[in-house]
């Protein structure tokens, strides 16, 4: 049988050079518009995460902001009240004060409830105007809605409603509770403009602490539905908030989450809602979770609606008033899909067209290309059999002819380009290195110089707000204090005239008998000069704290000087004592003072009290931090403590400790609590800002030391050492 032997040698080197480019560009191609569908279904579902994790963001951002806003304001009035700078009794002045804040803050209604029955408020009804209500105790017609003028006084009788304190959830749910809370949402069909409100109650209390009744702020629902409607994905997909017990609170739809029933405004839940696609979403929702109140924690669904595949983020969302909704953003999948299918189509046709001329190219260039390699092979054949002399005539392609003449000076000319290239790569990577320490010094400078531009603009800002306050407060009660004196001999004196008129005139007059045991004259005359004597007291405990707050005050002076260190410490301390102090939900928090003998230390007084200032809300925002997952019993078992002490540690140094037991810092933490823009907190609540700035007043305007310790669940101390005399050169 004859034999027939096959040898790749036998394929020609044409179909060699096209086969292989035509396979590659193939398999390129193909893989490439693979991938590419597979990567882009990949982008979809990675950019829907992040879009729809950035609007729950949004979201939470927002009514974390604008719902804290009458908790705010009700906390303003009930401290006013309760510091008797506010008086209830009287009616006209408290509406005139609420509708000065209406038009500080984008609220809906501010009023208060007395436990009287009476009562007054400012609202904005329709939207714009704001109006004065007032009502007496007792009904009916005794609600006045008045109109105002531009500042604020009465006009106009507007209407005459019946109202009782006792019969409205505004009222009544924030006295049962005893402490702020949410009460339920309020709706009332306003002429042309639907109000639906949640109301925001707080209790309020006299100095003696006697309930008064109930201080409100409302906020008007529906504009966050105007703000959802703003949001990007709102033009493709949907954005809806509601309760845990299915109704709708808020939707970007261009439907109302409500409806009109005989003229009377009634929510609808999610699951009823006019729109099919938040109705559709809601109810898949429910049945995937058996109802809504088992959502914990944030969830991301694929759900179907019309047949179509729509990515789902239900989100909780909840504050510590009693608020627990639920934020559900979707949005369909077409919104990503659609370029991208088109984008497949268009890559697979472009595709199947580069493969048809890349074929086409390849022949034509293969058979270009293959009569001078084969002069090149036989002449490389001859030379490896000893025959040097070889002349190759090829004129078609230059670079070959070239490539025949002249490999050699080639082979020698890459060696020193090769050379000149490692030289050339060692420069340019000393110039990257160069360039890049610079441009990090330029950047470390503009933080710091940001950093204590921002901080000293707010801290000047409080400052220059403290002595405004201080300066108010000082005027009427050096008033009261320069009068009690005179008051108290004008007494004295009244009373020895009665003395002497009861010795030189003894009567048995009746009358004059029942008058004095009717006003128990001995107890009067004996509890008037306790009276005075109390007054006198208050009016100094109250000139010493307006002298503590002016010398917190002087936060934007540039004068060195010579100051009392335990000044700034107490005006700081004044200052926060709104965070100190009692609250219902926790104990207030202990200040343990151990202050040594100090000299006077010569420094800028504003920029030390910012010192401390900063070390002192860091230490009650952990405090606060540890005691949110404490029980009142817990935290009084173990009260919250921060202790400062001062000393001296030879004649030339003085060291302030202040130390907490919270939860301590990890190492890491410490080791970078000093670095501008390093913060624990969440977002919205610090800067990482405060301590930067505080290490480099004392280090570099005191020439002092700022040192922290603190062991993980232990708590925390910041020392601070200052000498008292500056040197020349420093206090420049």
């Amino acid at each position: 049988m004859k034999k027939h032997h096959f040898s790749i040698s036998k394929i020609p080197l044409q179909m060699v050079l096209i086969i292989p480019f035509v396979l590659q560009i193939f398999g390129a191609v193909g893989l490439v518009g693979y991938l590419s569908f597979k990567n882009g279904q990949k982008a979809v579902n990675d950019l829907a995460d992040q879009l729809m994790d950035r609007t729950s963001d949004i979201v939470d951002q927002h009514l974390n902001s604008y719902l804290s806003i009458p908790h705010k304001v009700n906390q303003i009035n009930a401290d006013a009240i309760q510091m008797g700078l506010l008086d209830v009794r009287n009616r006209k002045t408290v509406g005139k004060y609420f509708w000065k804040q209406m038009q500080a803050y984008d609220l809906t209604y501010i009023g208060i409830g007395l436990t009287t029955g009476e009562g007054a408020g400012a609202a904005r009804y329709d939207g714009k105007t704001v109006t004065i209500d007032d009502w007496s105790a007792k009904p009916p017609k005794n609600s006045y809605n008045y109109a105002t003028d531009d500042q604020g006084d009465r006009s106009d009788i507007n209407a005459i409603v019946d109202w009782n304190n006792f019969n409205v959830t505004w009222y009544t749910e924030p006295i049962k509770a005893g402490k702020p809370i949410w009460s339920r949402i309020f709706t009332w069909n306003y002429p042309n403009h639907p109000y639906i409100t949640a109301s925001a109650g707080r209790p309020i209390y006299d100095a003696q602490n006697r309930l008064l009744g109930i201080v409100a702020a409302d906020i008007h629902l529906l504009k966050l539905s105007e703000f959802l409607r703003h949001l990007d994905v709102s033009h493709s997909g949907q954005v809806f908030i509601l309760e845990r017990n299915g109704m709708l609170i808020a939707n970007s739809s261009t439907q109302q989450p409500f409806t009109l029933v005989k003229e009377e405004i009634r929510r609808i839940k999610a699951t009823d809602s006019p729109d099919p696609s938040v109705q559709s979403i809601a109810k898949q929702i429910q049945q995937t979770f058996n109802g809504f109140e088992s959502i914990i924690e944030s969830k991301k669904l694929q759900l179907n609606w019309q047949g179509e595949p729509n990515f789902v983020n239900v989100t909780p969302w909840r504050d510590k008033y009693g608020l627990d909704w639920l934020v559900v953003v979707s949005v369909p999948e077409h919104t990503f899909m659609a370029q991208i299918n088109a984008n497949t189509r268009t890559t697979i046709f472009l595709s199947l067209g580069a493969l048809a001329v890349a074929t086409l190219m390849g022949y034509l260039t293969s058979h270009w290309i293959t009569q001078p390699i084969l002069q090149i092979n036989r002449a490389s054949q001859a030379m490896a059999s000893g025959n040097l002399d070889q002349t190759l005539d090829i004129k078609n392609i230059q670079e070959l002819n070239v490539l025949a003449h002249s490999f050699n000076y080639m082979a020698g000319q890459l060696r020193e380009s090769f050379t000149a290239l490692e030289n050339s790569k060692a420069e340019l990577e000393d110039r990257v290195e160069e360039r890049t320490a610079e441009l990090k010094t330029a950047l470390s400078q503009l933080q710091h110089t940001q950093v204590q531009m921002l901080q000293s603009e707010k801290m000047s800002s409080l400052g220059q707000l403290v002595a405004g306050v201080a300066h108010e407060i000082n005027n009427p009660v050096n008033f009261i204090h320069g009068n009690i004196t005179y008051l108290n001999e004008y007494t004295q004196d009244l009373l020895r005239m009665i003395h002497l008129y009861q010795q030189r005139h003894p009567t048995n007059d009746p009358e004059v008998q029942a008058l004095a045991e009717e006003i128990d004259l001995e107890f009067l005359m004996e509890d008037l000069q306790k009276m005075l004597a109390s007054m006198q007291m208050g009016t100094d405990r109250i000139r010493n704290i307006v002298l503590l707050l002016r010398n917190f005050s002087r936060m934007d002076e540039a004068e060195f000087k010579a100051v009392d260190l335990h000044e700034g410490i107490e005006s700081t301390l004044l200052i926060l004592q709104h965070r100190l102090k009692d609250k219902p939900e926790c104990p207030a928090i202990v200040v343990i003072r151990d202050y040594g003998k100090l000299p006077e230390v010569e420094c800028y007084p504003g920029q030390l009290n910012q010192v401390f200032m900063n070390v002192l809300v860091n230490a009650i925002d952990a405090l606060d931090e540890i005691n949110a997952n404490r029980s009142y019993q817990e935290i009084e078992a173990n009260p919250s403590q921060i202790s400062i002490r001062t000393s001296i540690s030879n004649s030339q140094l003085v060291e302030i400790a202040i130390a907490d037991n919270a939860g301590g810092m990890s190492e890491e933490v410490k080791n970078r609590i000093f670095n501008p823009f390093f913060t624990t907190k969440a977002v919205g609540k610090g800067t990482g800002m405060g301590m930067a700035i505080s290490y480099q007043i004392i280090t570099e305007k005191h020439g002092g030391k700022l040192e922290c310790f603190s062991t993980l669940g232990e708590g925390s101390e910041f020392i601070i050492q200052l000498p008292t005399q500056q040197q020349v050169s420093i206090a420049v």
